[in-house]
């Protein structure tokens, strides 16, 4: 998903140690073609790189150093954030379920959680609601929301709108969210930096 893209767009000059919950410390970028070791994945089974003093253990190491609170930010994907901040990102009643995932263990023990997302599900129905109505994962613990069309902070009285994407207007997103959304002053646009990866490469 979108979260798994994260490690690719590490600004040149800050070291971030993203740990993969499967068992990885140090995990990297993707790797280019012809790179790929297909013994080294993350937890969406994609091919991945390490960085130098990376560390591999079991999972269930893992799962203990995040329940044990050691990991400061989240970023998970969703199928609805509602605007107090709880996330529903495991279950659609119905369909088949493979298991719960981590998302439960991360969102119950991290300091800081951004989703990142589409805006709107393949029908074009809003995903930023007032309440969730799919199975919660997490109540009141989403921070922030990096979307397609807009960035948004989770406040008291819901969602904040920071930042547009480009050439998408206010009133795009306004009808593009069912919760309540906040606008104040002008509306500034995403601003889009060529940043080194990891490894080096743009």
């Amino acid at each position: 998903g979108i979260p798994t893209l994260v490690a690719n767009y590490i600004p040149k000059g800050i070291d971030v140690e993203f740990q993969s919950e499967n068992g990885v410390l140090g995990m990297g970028p993707f790797p280019f073609e012809g790179e790929e070791d297909p013994d080294m994945i993350n937890a969406g089974k994609q091919t991945i790189t390490t960085l130098p003093g990376a560390a591999l253990f079991d999972s269930a190491i893992s799962f203990a150093m995040i329940r044990g609170k050691h990991v400061q930010l989240t970023v998970l994907g969703a199928m609805e954030v509602a605007e107090n901040g709880d996330i529903a990102n495991w279950k659609i009643p119905g369909k088949m379920v493979k298991g719960m995932g981590g998302a439960m263990d991360l969102v119950a023990s991290a300091d800081n959680i951004i989703v990142a997302m589409m805006h709107t599900n393949r029908i074009g129905e809003s995903k930023l609601l007032k309440k969730c109505t799919l199975p919660i994962t997490g109540v009141n613990c989403v921070k922030k929301i990096v979307t397609n069309l807009a960035v948004l902070d989770i406040t008291e009285k819901g969602f904040k709108l920071l930042e547009r994407a480009p050439d998408v207007s206010v009133e795009e997103i306004q009808n593009a969210t069912d919760g309540n959304l906040i606008i104040e002053g002008e509306i500034p646009e995403m601003r889009f930096r060529s940043y080194l990866s990891q490894s080096g490469e743009l």
